[in-house]
């Protein structure tokens, strides 16, 4: 018999006895989590059960955790937090979404839910763990931390008030797929930083895991769940014999009953990345014994899909502690696949999986360097005008442009400066300047049933919602106005609106965009974009391109 815990699809036997497991543990490992999806603090979905397991409503109605002290909607906790939804569940606490009356915030409050069947002795032992897990999350002051705001004593009972974060588990997210390397890098840096703030306030974590990673708003990365913390100075509670924790994603010295380090939740961080590029644990068996035994003896099957993140997790996963990396080192190698140099300037293009792939919203490209760098329009533009040719001018056009006919794209002509580079994308053409300061593009839609002034509405509600694309916010600190014009005797819609980039190629860079959104009697929608720098000299330069171009444009259909 195999003695590496067996593949994935094979129950194992072997000779290690896993750990006695308490009463309490193993009643929230027969908890469902709530498909509400959890949010701060929210108890974590435990593991599949074995095979073996009978299905929960088989199962003694003593091993179920009893709702008859639950708290239920519109209960008033601590004379200030009135609970309004259930979040998620466990078998050791149940998660609401609340209102603090005092402060008008909303709060996410952790309700302590334990069986009927515990006796007082392991009933008081699951309240002093909920106590200390609000205790280890306290003394962490870092933002990727769920923040605690208060415990509140009810029925002899600690309720845990702490932030709501909106946003999913990264479990969550991985039910819908897997991540690339370099997203999955991305959120593992702020795991990690986040581990290393515990570990530097003497608190291991010890239950890193999907679903205690929440994904929020504004790219923020969120650790959750401190229950069964350790915390530096305190005795532990779990007994003599037995352990707690995810199976899959525990470290080898700690089912052995080892005295656990930091590099324990980094093995367990090594998982979590292998899991978001393979959608598993490399340790996952079809019991609970044979995830055991593959943690302690088996190698992980390389991934297939973590690129250059596969050695850096290869290291983590290593079973001697003192063979790992250090948070230094994890670190540096996160960094380096989160955010890698860039081999040449990025060249100006539109953004393939940004917000033209939805003709609901605004294309943003992302300008050149010429952009970042602060090269003024005006120069550009003149210097261009010196020693380009223009092709074919058209009357009324201005030195230095040039006629582009569109009819057979978006059934338009217009005019743009002489030396820009052209991109066509079926029903939209973008001109974009060598220096990838200003590009200037026309888009034609069909099947438009919004008012251009509702369109434009949307998208600046878009801009300052942060521009979510891929589940990540691409900008902040969006401020912008919508006018009515008229464009070729119709309603027209115009849109400025100026954004801070969050991309990686140009983070921290101020972008504006003029937009001129007009529909025609059938539902076709035209929209004309400037995008440009928000720099004041930039800016102005940009602003009499989209005149120009706007005074020049000429559709066929309006």
């Amino acid at each position: 018999m195999a003695n590496d815990g067996g593949r994935t699809d094979l129950p194992t036997s072997y000779g290690l006895q896993p750990p006695r497991r308490s009463p309490e543990d193993r009643a929230e490992a027969a908890a469902a989590a709530d498909p509400a999806g959890p949010a701060a603090g929210a108890p974590a979905a435990p593991p599949a059960p074995p095979a073996t397991a009978p299905p929960a409503a088989a199962r003694p109605a003593a091993a179920r955790p009893a709702d008859g002290r639950a708290g239920g909607t519109g209960r008033l906790v601590g004379g200030r937090y009135l609970l309004q939804e259930q979040l998620g569940a466990g078998g050791m606490g149940t998660v609401w979404k609340a209102h603090d009356r005092v402060v008008d915030r909303p709060v996410a409050v952790k309700e302590p839910r334990v069986p009927e069947h515990l006796g007082e002795r392991e009933r008081a032992t699951a309240y002093r763990r909920m106590l200390r897990e609000a205790r280890a999350a306290a003394r962490i002051d870092h933002p990727g931390v769920v923040t605690i705001h208060d415990v509140v004593l009810e029925d002899g009972r600690p309720w845990i008030v702490m932030e709501l974060v909106r946003g999913r588990s990264l479990a969550d997210v991985l039910d819908e797929g897997t991540l690339p390397p370099q997203e999955a890098a991305r959120i593992g840096l702020a795991v990690l930083n986040a581990l290393a703030a515990a570990h530097d306030a003497g608190v291991l974590h010890r239950d890193v895991k999907p679903a205690n990673v929440l994904i929020g708003r504004h790219d923020r990365v969120v650790l959750t769940d401190f229950g069964i913390a350790q915390v530096e100075g305190e005795a532990p509670l779990t007994e003599t014999g037995s352990f707690v924790g995810s199976p899959e994603f525990i470290a080898p010295e700690r089912v052995l009953g080892q005295r656990p380090g930091p590099e324990s939740d980094l093995w367990s961080l090594g998982v979590v990345l292998y899991a978001a590029v393979e959608g598993m644990s490399p340790f996952r068996r079809q019991t609970t014994p044979g995830t055991l035994q593959a943690v302690l003896s088996a190698e992980p099957q390389t991934s297939a899909h973590a690129g250059t993140l596969g050695l850096l997790i290869n290291r983590m996963l290593h079973k001697n502690p003192q063979s790992r990396p250090t948070v230094i080192e994890v670190r540096a190698a996160l960094k380096a696949v989160a955010h890698p140099e860039p081999a040449a300037p990025a060249p100006a293009a539109g953004r393939g999986s940004g917000p033209a792939a939805d003709p609901g919203r605004p294309a943003v490209p992302r300008l050149g360097r010429g952009a970042r760098l602060g090269v003024l329009g005006a120069a550009v533009t003149a210097a261009l005008a010196l020693v380009l040719v223009l092709a074919d001018p058209f009357s009324g056009v201005p030195d230095g442009w040039t006629e582009r006919d569109e009819t057979k794209l978006v059934n338009a002509v217009l005019a743009v400066p002489a030396g820009y580079e052209r991109n066509a994308d079926k029903a939209k053409v973008t001109y974009t300047d060598p220096d990838g300061v200003f590009a200037v593009s026309l888009a034609r839609s069909e099947g438009e049933k919004r008012s251009p002034l509702e369109t434009a509405n949307a998208d600046l509600t878009w801009y300052e919602e942060g521009g979510e694309t891929d589940y990540r916010d691409t900008m902040e600190d969006a401020e912008g106005t919508v006018d009515n014009p008229v464009f070729q005797e119709r309603d027209a819609a115009l849109l400025d609106v100026a954004y801070t980039s969050r991309e990686e190629e140009d983070e921290g860079t101020r972008y504006r965009e003029l937009a001129l959104i007009v529909v025609n009697g059938k539902g076709v929608q035209y929209r004309l974009e400037v995008w440009m720098p928000a720099a004041k000299d930039q800016a102005a330069e940009g602003e009499r391109i989209f005149e120009t171009v706007k005074e020049h444009l000429a559709v066929h259909d309006l």
